[in-house]
């Protein structure tokens, strides 16, 4: 009943002909259960499972198709991605082309299993993080996959040490003046060798 119903201006009048609704507790988590899971519990969820921050959770759960989207890119078929890094992904390179070219995220050239797999080569060291932004351009561009961007244009990342030695004897052989600097113990001409090898291996070479 109606806590107004006594007070002289309500003017409410309870009627006899109408029965009392009583809805049991079975119900009602009958039609909780039946219930898509709601944003806040979603955001709340990719938070526990995927160490999500509040911020990358909100943006992710705040249409249901970018969630699936997001969830398809991490665990698809039991890939198990990092799911920090498929969140940068989609918060950052993603995002800003399909804002770029006024695309909603069905309609995006590059799909789940796309970005997986870009994701994939980064993760075993076949492309550095840097090499992928290009790869994920022409991805978008092209709706190429990955792997074949990758081999068409020789992207793959140089990890073979003596290939990358050749290249540093070479670059020492031309810049003695650093050499020795650096044998005289200023280290921070090391990062000035690495940059140069990146620049002579066109960013292809594995800086660790």
């Amino acid at each position: 009943m109606r806590s107004k119903e006594e007070a002289h201006d309500y003017r409410y009048f309870p009627d006899p002909d109408l029965l009392p609704v009583e809805i049991d507790q079975a119900f009602v988590d009958e039609i909780k259960a039946s219930l898509p899971e709601l944003p806040d519990a979603k955001a709340q969820r990719f938070a526990a499972d995927f160490g999500l921050g509040t911020y990358d959770a909100g943006l992710l759960v705040a249409e249901r198709e970018t969630a699936e989207f997001y969830e398809a890119v991490v665990d698809l078929d039991g890939a198990n991605r990092d799911p920090k890094i498929a969140a940068n992904w989609m918060a950052g390179d993603f995002f800003r082309r399909l804002n770029a070219d006024d695309l909603e995220i069905v309609d995006s050239p590059v799909s789940a299993v796309q970005l997986g797999g870009l994701l994939d080569l980064i993760a075993v060291g076949t492309i550095s993080g840097k090499i992928a932004k290009d790869v994920f351009d022409e991805m978008f561009d092209t709706g190429k996959n990955a792997a074949d961007i990758v081999e068409e244009k020789g992207l793959r990342q140089i990890s073979d040490s003596d290939e990358i030695s050749g290249v540093v004897d070479q670059i020492i052989a031309d810049n003695p003046e650093q050499a020795d600097d650096y044998r005289s113990g200023n280290t921070r001409v090391a990062g000035w060798f690495t940059g140069q090898v990146m620049k002579a291996t066109q960013g292809k070479a594995n800086p660790q």
